[in-house]
């Protein structure tokens, strides 16, 4: 699969996070289109999983979704950062813990109908106690819930995240395989 080349790109606005622009490009059918696009570098987020089978959970204030979500720790690719790198960073600034066992759980595409954003999401376990600060625009908690009861959250619609859902669903699923769960 191969992107479809950006024969003209307006730009509209940028950042320190997204690139807005109106990109002009040829579909694969022949079309040509005009389309809004929120270039943005990706991020990462982890599912962090302590030994009684508990899971962190963030209880993030979040203006653009009207309130108190539920999350996993994650956060945005820095430049020249890999996608565990930055899984790993945020565990520790979030969650205040760290992992010596990553397992990827693939990435997911948060909007592909206008925003260019990869997560790539992970498995975090065997965890330590880790140094962190938090960063000065995040109002969060930090929780720790049975694996099974964030499961119960995600189909009773109390976590609406999408890289929350999508990594308690592939983290759980990963998990049944493993003796002992």
């Amino acid at each position: 699969m191969s992107a479809t080349p950006i024969l003209q790109r307006e730009p509209i606005f940028r950042g320190r996070v997204i690139d807005v622009g109106l990109e002009t490009v040829e579909l694969p059918n022949g079309n040509r289109v005009d389309l809004e696009i929120v270039r943005h570098p990706g991020g990462a987020a982890a599912v962090a999983l302590d030994e009684q089978q508990r899971v962190c959970l963030l209880r993030q204030y979040r203006h653009a979704g009207d309130g108190w979500l539920w999350e996993l720790p994650a956060g945005k690719l820095d430049p020249g950062e890999s996608p565990l790198t930055t899984a790993t960073r945020e565990l520790a600034e979030e969650a205040g813990v760290t992992a010596r066992d990553w397992t990827g759980l693939g990435f997911i595409h948060s909007s592909p109908g206008v925003f260019t954003e990869v997560i790539h999401l992970w498995l975090a376990r065997d965890l330590a106690i880790a140094d962190h600060a938090r960063e000065c625009d995040e109002v969060m908690e930090v929780h720790w819930v049975a694996l099974r009861e964030a499961l119960d959250w995600c189909n009773d619609g109390t976590i609406t995240d999408a890289k929350t859902l999508v990594g308690l669903y592939r983290a759980n699923a990963l998990m049944r395989d493993t003796p002992g769960y």
